[in-house]
């Protein structure tokens, strides 16, 4: 028994040493980051963003792999199962971390499977009308769809995306009823929308606001649940539904698994990335804010997230098929 136990002792104390000796000496092989969809889109340039920075305060090359397909959760699911050893990442978003997992269930737990490393940035949406709407305000348009249920008309990048979630969360929370038009991907919705298919949308800066500097478009407020430099002057929703926090977050999530040192070595490195100027200027000239946190606090996000998103899904009775 006395030689089973210390074989036991063993075995474990050469694990650790192992874990421990692959924690100090990360990184010393290129490590990729998963981009689960298309190059050339907001996430992707997101991504590309933090990739100069990381290499060099890394050490190592960073690769980006762009692995797209079912809204995020194809390359989300090949890192939540490739090996825990901070090698292979994800450039989550809110979409297939939160979103879509609340409303069907799919390859991967977002909570049990991947493990929060840091935020990257966060990318409040704007609340924007078709100019034809006769509205100024985001109480204004409340009360004119509410006025006139399932005569409107909202829209969205996707069924499931988060312009659709979010848009299903603003009307479930004031009470309005509007027929959702999903269509499949930005630049569909934003010709519908200009096109006045929709008279209504959450979308991104970077997707909206040149058609709203054109005059095509009218904004109405910005989701994020305070003011903020990206918008200057442009209202909150908040200020009219107050809580009201219609933000879609970026960061880097590893392998549930991945060594605690590991984790914290990355993270170190994506706080010292989003701190640079040059950085910052890049993620702003996307709508977005560059930010950082702890893996703690990242997790606490998603696990919130997720629980609001699985609510919205069972109370509301949008359809997501």
């Amino acid at each position: 028994m006395k030689i089973a136990v210390l074989r036991a002792l063993a075995a474990f104390a050469a694990v650790a040493l192992t874990v421990g000796a692959q924690a100090q000496t990360f990184p010393n092989r290129p490590v990729r980051i998963v981009v689960p969809y298309p190059a050339g889109g907001a996430t992707d340039q997101m991504a590309r963003i933090i990739q100069a920075p990381l290499q060099e305060i890394l050490a190592t090359p960073v690769i980006i792999d762009n692995r797209a397909g079912a809204a995020g959760a194809i390359g989300t699911d090949l890192v939540a199962k490739s090996a825990p050893d901070g090698y292979t990442l994800v450039f989550g978003n809110s979409g297939p971390n939160a979103m879509g997992p609340a409303i069907k269930r799919g390859p991967y737990d977002p909570i049990r499977d991947l493990a929060p490393i840091s935020l990257v940035t966060n990318l409040p949406l704007y609340l924007a009308v078709h100019p034809s709407l006769p509205v100024n305000n985001t109480r204004e348009l409340i009360a004119h769809v509410r006025a006139n249920p399932g005569k409107l008309n909202y829209g969205s990048v996707g069924i499931g995306s988060a312009s659709h979630l979010i848009g299903e969360y603003f009307n479930f929370v004031t009470g309005m009823k509007a027929t959702h038009i999903p269509y499949k991907g930005g630049a569909p919705a934003m010709l519908g929308f200009i096109g006045g298919e929709v008279q209504y949308m959450f979308m991104t800066g970077l997707d909206g606001l040149p058609h709203a500097r054109a005059g095509k478009l009218k904004i109405l407020a910005i989701a994020s649940e305070k003011p903020t430099e990206l918008a200057p002057g442009v209202p909150t929703v908040a200020d009219s539904v107050p809580g009201f926090n219609g933000s879609v977050w970026f960061g880097l999530l590893a392998p549930a698994g991945t060594p605690p040192d590991v984790i914290g070595r990355i993270q170190s490195a994506v706080a010292q990335s989003v701190q640079r100027p040059a950085v910052r200027r890049a993620l702003n000239d996307l709508s977005a804010d560059a930010i950082s946190n702890a893996p703690d606090e990242f997790a606490r996000l998603i696990a919130a997230e997720f629980a609001q998103w699985t609510r919205l899904v069972r109370e509301s009775g949008a359809k997501f098929e």
